[in-house]
């Protein structure tokens, strides 16, 4: 475990323990479920965008993705009446086809993932309000995907099957990021993409397939809420949940410069971002603040990132000088000494070495 990850598990541990003080009720087993399945919730589809953001990219289309995919899921089950198991697998196609789209605008367009996620962002949300003709869809009385809701909001042993899933993508991703050669083209490409290219490295190929599993994610995570809400509005769905992902990559240590970030730290970062909502609504604070608590908890991130980047350039730059200070040292003493310096140096009587011509 890393510095950073263990900061955030104290930074977690002391949080939890003020906010349990303030309020007991934190601490009870009905509350910690809850927000285990928030976690659960919230994670699955911060883990793609920290993918995204360690490449040096960034994804502002995946709560409008939510949108467009969570209608289109609940229309699949109620109007259509499609078995639930080829529901599911043509939301997953489609999110991963709009991550897909995405990459193939940034990496072969050479389009910057701002622009092409921001025109993500308002054309899914109004293809799913136009899609829908801006109403509500939800499933009603009926029992369609009983099965599927069973799974997606119910539990093994009390310990919400949400969260369950976000342990195992997070194993998955950590074993791909960590452990294999993708995950330090990965890291290459977000440190410096033009040197990663020089490397050898199809650049191209990584950053899309981060925004394809990215997008694949967020489908499976528009299941997910789609049973926690039980209906989707087109006009509010998914709104602003690519916040809730930036915030808890960016508490959880990845830089939004590229380059750096870990799956831990983004699973520990959506658990202080939920403890931190709890202890918002603990502290009686409005939720309309709700924002402004996320806008905050990025800017202090973003704030934490660039004085950790200064101090280890500094760092750097002290053990260069250190490294080249005996040797400049040496050199300046070489070219200050006098040619003839041998010969200037007392003879063993004390006079010159130096001969007088007569």
């Amino acid at each position: 475990m890393m510095k950073k990850e263990l900061g955030l598990c104290l930074l977690l541990a002391v949080i939890s323990a003020i906010t349990g003080a303030i309020n007991p009720a934190f601490l009870s087993l009905v509350n910690l479920l809850n927000m285990a399945n928030l976690i659960g919730l919230f994670g699955v589809f911060a883990l793609g965008e920290g993918l995204v953001i360690i490449t040096g990219g960034i994804d502002l289309s995946l709560g409008s993705m939510f949108a467009l995919l969570g209608v289109v899921f609940v229309d699949l089950l109620t109007t259509y009446q499609i078995d639930w198991p080829f529901a599911l697998l043509l939301v997953l196609l489609g999110g991963l086809a709009l991550g897909a789209v995405q990459g193939f605008l940034i990496t072969r367009l050479k389009m910057q993932p701002f622009i092409v996620t921001l025109c993500g962002l308002l054309i899914y949300r109004g293809a799913a309000r136009y899609y829908t003709s801006d109403s509500t869809r939800g499933f009603g009385y009926g029992d369609e995907a009983k099965t599927l809701s069973n799974i997606a909001s119910g539990n093994i042993a009390g310990i919400p099957n949400t969260f369950i899933l976000l342990i195992i993508l997070a194993l998955i991703l950590g074993v791909l990021l960590h452990r294999s050669v993708y995950g330090r083209w990965l890291y290459a490409v977000g440190k410096n993409e033009e040197a990663a290219r020089f490397s050898g490295i199809s650049t191209g190929i990584v950053i899309a397939t981060a925004y394809i599993i990215s997008g694949g994610l967020a489908g499976g995570s528009t299941v997910l809420f789609v049973f926690y809400t039980n209906s989707v509005s087109p006009s509010s769905f998914g709104n602003f949940y690519e916040l809730y992902a930036i915030a808890a990559a960016v508490l959880g240590g990845c830089s939004l410069r590229g380059g750096e970030g870990s799956i831990l730290g983004i699973v520990l970062g959506t658990a202080l971002l939920q403890v931190l909502q709890n202890l918002v609504n603990i502290l009686g604070i409005p939720n309309s603040l709700n924002f402004a608590v996320m806008g905050t908890v990025i800017l202090l991130g973003v704030l934490a990132d660039q004085q950790l980047q200064t101090r280890r350039r500094r760092k750097v730059a002290l053990e260069g000088l250190v490294r080249t200070a005996p040797r400049s040292t040496l050199v300046q003493g070489k070219e200050g000494a006098s040619p003839r310096g041998a010969a200037a140096l007392p003879s063993e009587n004390g006079r010159s070495g130096m001969t007088l011509n007569t």
